[in-house]
C-alpha cells in the first residue's frame, strides 16, 4: 500500500504561522493522532528559533509504529524519528529527541542563522535507475526455458538541475548532518574554501571527502 492519508493544518509560532503537513502510509491517521502530533510539535521549545514549515508522516509495519518530523527551523532541516508499538508513544518518543536536539545545538544554530552564508551554484545530473529486464531467446523458450538470460540496462541521465552549495565550518556541517540524519552533504569548506562532501559511515562516525 502506498500513502494512504495526506493533510495540512496550520500553527501558530511566535505570531507567525506555518504549515504543518500530516502524512499517513499504511495506515488511516485519525484525528485524535493528528491533534496529538501537533499539540506535542506545538509545545516543543524553539528556543526562538523561526520554524518555516514541519512535515510529520506516520506509518505501521510489522507492528512497529514509526513516527518522522521533519522540521525547517531557521532554514535549517531536523529530523527526529521514534518507532515502538504504539504510535502516541512513538510521538511521544520523536518529540522528546527533537527537544533535545534543539537545546543541544541552541547556540550554533543562532551563530549559524545570523552570519552570512556564502553559496555558489552546481550542476545536479539525475539519474534514473532501469528496472530489470528478463530476455528470453525464442529458441530457448522452444526448448521448455532451460536457461534464462538476464541483463541490465545501463542507467542514463534524465535531468539536469542546479543546487546551491553552502560556505561552512566543518563544526557547521557535522551540526547539520546530525540535525537532519542525511546520509551525506555537500559543501565548501570555509576553512579552505574546497569542495567538500561529509558522509554518514557504517560505523556511524562521519567521513570527508575533499576535492582535489
Amino acid at each position: 500500500m502506498t500513502e494512504k492519508t495526506r493533510a495540512e493544518v496550520r500553527e501558530k509560532f511566535a505570531g507567525k504561522e506555518y504549515p504543518i503537513h500530516v502524512i499517513g502510509r499504511h495506515l488511516e491517521v485519525t484525528d485524535a493522532m493528528k491533534s496529538y502530533a501537533v499539540d506535542k510539535l506545538s509545545k516543543v521549545d524553539r528556543f526562538g528559533g523561526n520554524v518555516i514549515d514541519a512535515t510529520i508522516t506516520m506509518d505501521i509495519q510489522k507492528l512497529v509504529h514509526t513516527v518522522d518530523f521533519i522540521i525547517d527551523v531557521n532554514r535549517t532541516i531536523i529530523k527526529v524519528t521514534g518507532r515502538s508499538e504504539n504510535m502516541y508513544a512513538s510521538i511521544d518518543q520523536a518529540i522528546d529527541r527533537l527537544q533535545a536536539k534543539l537545546r543541544r545545538y541552541l547556540s550554533r544554530l543562532h551563530e549559524h542563522h545570523t552570519k552570512k552564508l556564502s553559496e555558489v551554484d552546481v550542476n545536479v545530473n539525475v539519474i534514473e535507475r532501469v528496472s530489470l529486464i528478463d530476455e528470453v531467446n525464442d529458441q530457448i523458450e522452444e526448448e521448455n526455458l532451460k536457461s534464462l538470460e538476464k541483463s541490465f540496462q545501463p542507467h542514463q541521465v534524465v535531468n539536469r538541475e542546479k543546487t546551491q552549495v553552502k560556505m561552512l565550518t566543518q563544526e557547521e556541517a557535522i551540526m547539520k548532518m546530525e540535525l537532519s540524519e542525511a546520509p551525506f552533504l555537500l559543501y565548501r569548506g570555509q576553512e579552505d574554501q574546497r569542495l567538500k562532501v561529509i558522509y554518514r559511515r557504517e560505523d556511524e562516525n562521519y567521513g570527508i571527502i575533499e576535492a582535489d
